[in-house]
Order: C-alpha cells, then sequence, then structure tokens
C-alpha cells in the first residue's frame, strides 16, 4: 500500500468528521485487547471465537458450545444476545469471554437501538461486542454518522468493540476508510464479515486490514473459515482472532463443515 495516500485518506477523514463538528478523542482505557499482534507462544484455541449465531440455535446448543469452549480454551463464545445470559452461567469465572452481536447483520438498525443492545447485553454478562458498521453510511462516504454510529457504541462497552466491515460489500478503498473510522472510535477490533453478507474472510483483506490499523488495533478473520489452513493464513496475514462456527474441526487440523 501507498503509505503516503493512506495518510491522505486519514487526514480527509478527520476533516470531514472536523466540518462536522466531531472532535476526535479516543475513549480512555479502550483498545488494550485488540492490541496483541500475533505472538508465537498463542496456542491456536486462543485465538477463536466459537460461534453460533444461526436464528435456530436452541439452548442445548448453546450449552454444548459453551462446553466445547472450556474444554478447548477458545478466546470466546459468540451468541446472539438472546443466548448471552447463558453463556455467562456457564463461562463465568473462566478464562472464556462472553462476545455477543449489535445490529447484526445488517449495521441498519438505529445507533440509538445499537446503543441500547450494546448496554443490554453488557449487563447480561458480555464483555466483547461485535458491532455491524452502518454499511449503507460507508457506501455512500458519510464519513460522521459511521464514526458517530462507533462511536456511540464505543461509549456504551466498557469491554472489547469489535467493528464488523462486512467487506464483501466494500472496495478496498472502503474497506481502508472504515478500518481507519473505526480505529478514530476506540474499536479494539476490526472484523471482516458477519457471515450472513456476500463474501467472507480473505488473505487479502485481512493483509490491507492489518496494515491500516497497525500494531495497536485488532483485526478479526471471520466468515468461511472451516479449517487448519484457512485460519492459519489469516493468521499469518495479520489477524489475531478468528471467529468461526467450526472451531473444533480448526483445532484437530479437519475439514468442518458447520458454518455461521
Amino acid at each position: 500500500m501507498d503509505h503516503n495516500w493512506l495518510e491522505k485518506q486519514k487526514e480527509e477523514i478527520g476533516l470531514a468528521l472536523a466540518n462536522q463538528g466531531i472532535r476526535l478523542v479516543v475513549p480512555v482505557g479502550k483498545g488494550k485487547r485488540g492490541a496483541t499482534p500475533t505472538p508465537e507462544d498463542k496456542s491456536l484455541a486462543s485465538y477463536i471465537d466459537h460461534t453460533l449465531l444461526k436464528p435456530t440455535a436452541a439452548q442445548t446448543q448453546i450449552t454444548a458450545l459453551c462446553e466445547e469452549a472450556l474444554r478447548y480454551q477458545f478466546a470466546s463464545v459468540c451468541v446472539n444476545p438472546v443466548h448471552v445470559p447463558t453463556a455467562r452461567s456457564i463461562l463465568q469465572g473462566s478464562d472464556v469471554a462472553v462476545c455477543t452481536v449489535v445490529g447484526f447483520p445488517l449495521g441498519a438498525t438505529s445507533t440509538l437501538a445499537k446503543v441500547c443492545e450494546a448496554r443490554d447485553a453488557v449487563a447480561a454478562g458480555a464483555f466483547e461486542i461485535d458491532m455491524v458498521i452502518n454499511i449503507g453510511g460507508l457506501l455512500e462516504a458519510n464519513y460522521a454518522r459511521v464514526y458517530s454510529d462507533i462511536r456511540a457504541v464505543r461509549d456504551a462497552v466498557p469491554g472489547v468493540l469489535k467493528v464488523i466491515l462486512e467487506t464483501g460489500y466494500l472496495s478496498k478503498e472502503q474497506i481502508v476508510q472504515g478500518c481507519i473510522l473505526a480505529k478514530m472510535a476506540g474499536a479494539d477490533f476490526v472484523k471482516t464479515s458477519t457471515g450472513f453478507g456476500p463474501g467472507g474472510a480473505t488473505v487479502e483483506d485481512i493483509t490491507l486490514m492489518r496494515e491500516v490499523v497497525g500494531s495497536d488495533c485488532g483485526v478479526k478473520a471471520s466468515g468461511g473459515i472451516r479449517d487448519y489452513a484457512t485460519a492459519m493464513a489469516m493468521i499469518k496475514a495479520g489477524a489475531n482472532r478468528i471467529g468461526a462456527s467450526a472451531g473444533i474441526a480448526i483445532i484437530e487440523g479437519l475439514r468442518g463443515d458447520a458454518d455461521y
């Protein structure tokens, strides 16, 4: 990537926000959990958000997901908000975090709705929040809308905030802009996909996202990661978190048939 072009993008976005009266101040104490690049001594399981976001998920499946996460010591379980209390009750006191989603999967709810959803999830026991960016706002270069949306959720989340770009809808330039806005708003991670949109994580996109956010922000690869080789390729490209419903298959080096 041309670093002069990247800096120009940052300047243009900063100027556009300033023209809308937005003062850039990253929230104090945020951004710590995403700042680990990819240390070689981390186990593969500690990269994985063990995920079940299907609308058909039953309570028994969520219980099994959490028990698997404890057995394999995954980084977190990622479930829909309705299942957060169950996950919390099983995982409380362990090193496995409870992760949930906000504005999922379209990103098209109002900022107030996203903030309320985030606060409710945190109160129910979620420590990590994966929010979907205002995709339409990004596509039309409405930087103020995108930034304000992320920042409002950031202010509502005391733990880890991951921002889902849904890269399948975006050009490379828009991926760069989304990463810049997410980092400016204080996100801990940028994330590729919901698993419900077009496409999923690619090595090319992960490489680009890592280059944009640097080493002090996390990059989460999600969408279509079902085997060991793909997961390792994403980590090598710069991902320090993997979202997958095939976590066990990945750890065991097998091909998984599971999907989001």
